[in-house]
This record gives C-alpha cells, sequence and structure tokens, in this order.
C-alpha cells in the first residue's frame, strides 16, 4: 500500500523528494560554518586592541581574505535557507510566502556581494605602508 497519489508515482515524485536538497544544503552549510566560525572568532579575539592598520592588513592577507568569503558566502546562504523554511512552515496566504522568500533571497545575495565585494576590495588594496 502506497500514500502517493496516481500523477506522483507516474512522475516519480513524492514528499521525501523535494526538500532532500534543501535539507543537505542546509546541513552542508552549517557544517562549513562551524570552523568558520571558530576561525573567525578566534582570529578576531586576537586581534582586540589592535590598530585599524593592523586589521587591515590582516584581512589582505590571501587565505584571511578567502576564508571570510567562504564565511560570508556560507553564512548568508545558511540564513536564507532556514528563513525560507520558517516562511514557508508559518506564512499561509501563499503570494505572502512566495513573495517573502524571493525577498528574502535578494536580500541575501545583496549582503553577501555587498560583504564579498568589502573584503576583496581590501584584499586587493593591500595593506597600507
Amino acid at each position: 500500500m502506497s500514500l502517493q497519489t496516481d500523477l506522483g508515482k507516474v512522475r516519480g515524485l513524492g514528499s521525501a523528494k523535494e526538500g532532500v536538497h534543501h535539507w543537505w544544503a542546509q546541513r552542508l552549510t552549517a557544517i562549513a560554518l562551524v570552523p568558520l566560525v571558530l576561525w573567525f572568532v578566534a582570529s578576531v579575539a586576537g586581534l582586540a586592541g589592535a590598530e585599524f592598520v593592523a586589521v587591515r592588513a590582516w584581512i589582505a592577507q590571501p587565505v584571511t581574505s578567502i576564508l571570510l568569503v567562504l564565511l560570508i558566502a556560507a553564512t548568508f546562504h545558511h540564513m536564507q535557507l532556514g528563513m525560507q523554511v520558517v516562511i514557508e512552515d508559518y506564512v499561509h496566504a501563499e503570494w505572502l510566502k512566495i513573495t517573502s522568500i524571493v525577498l528574502v533571497k535578494f536580500a541575501a545575495a545583496f549582503l553577501a556581494v555587498a560583504a564579498a565585494f568589502a573584503v576583496l576590495k581590501i584584499a586587493f588594496a593591500g595593506s597600507p605602508s
């Protein structure tokens, strides 16, 4: 006995196939964020009390810049995935649900690009001498 509709059987779709990608993406970004956030917190703690020039020189280092951009990308993607789940679960008007999800996706993309741009601008400008 199957709980799928006839149309679902023909299409090969079921309740377990639609959200699997979303679920995996959320778990993978969470796993990626663990070492990135630990690195970031330890690094910022080490820079406590440092002057602006020292922090700028730290950001300008290639490894630091790459890790910061990865942190930004993982953070905003994870945030967008989580907010989408909350919207899908708690917003019941279909037009508002779709509008909210689209706005969240655009806001996350815009903020991630802006943050990455700031890091890359410092990285490519180099540290002041």
